[in-house]
């Protein structure tokens, strides 16, 4: 169901493919890779394909509100998840430095006019300055993961309350695009988007389609 719309990731300037643990996680990144560069072994110019990360892995990030009362064991296993998943969310989420618009490397050429040519003055050292074109202004980085996870981590680039995760649907198989800036403003461009994919292909959790 991914695989149309990897391709669309081709202009991007995509730096790392990142996974977590989970079989179904590490199938669909298997499926993106294919349509990426991969880094060769000279490690130049492809994508980078990380090791899975159990800390992406599926699971309860935090406590909701509104919510009634919880069982026992939904409030362990959330306080269990809730350090790890907010470790992964720490981990890839935070603001670049900032780009330079141009790199300038100063390198030194000496030029020396051959013993029938020169003069006492003709021996001259010169300096040159190359100024390289900039890399391309934004770099992506992809994360696949689960559902719970994104809407945690959403609300966390957000800056808005943790615990209104759950109050977000996503679809399976969806993309999801937050962009962090230098100067440290966010923007959710895309949440749960499934345009890629055709109406018998729009599922969450165990509902099909829209009318659940």
């Amino acid at each position: 169901m991914i695989k149309g719309v990897n391709e669309k990731f081709g202009p991007c300037n995509v730096k790392v493919l990142r996974v977590s643990d989970m079989a179904r996680a590490k199938e669909t990144a298997d499926i993106i890779a294919k349509q990426l560069p991969t880094m060769d072994g000279g490690g130049g110019g492809g994508v980078e394909r990380s090791l899975p990360d159990a800390d992406l892995n599926e699971g309860r990030p935090a406590h909701h509100i509104p919510g009634g009362k919880a069982r026992q064991s939904i409030i362990d296993r959330t306080d269990e998840n809730h350090p790890r998943i907010e470790k992964a969310f720490q981990k890839y989420f935070y603001r670049a430095d900032p780009p330079s618009e141009e790199q300038e490397l100063p390198s030194s050429t000496t030029t020396t006019a051959t013993e029938e040519e020169q003069s006492p003055d003709e021996n001259t050292d010169t300096t040159t300055t190359t100024t390289l074109k900039p890399n391309p202004k934004h770099e992506f980085e992809i994360i696949v993961c689960h559902a719970n996870v994104i809407r945690y981590f959403m609300c966390r680039a957000l800056q808005l309350p943790p615990e209104a995760w759950l109050r977000l649907c996503i679809f399976n198989c969806s993309l999801n695009y937050v962009t962090i800036r230098p100067t440290g403003t966010v923007s959710c461009r895309l949440l749960g988007d499934i345009g890629h994919l055709g109406h018998e292909h729009s599922t969450f959790s165990m509902h099909h389609g829209f009318n659940w």
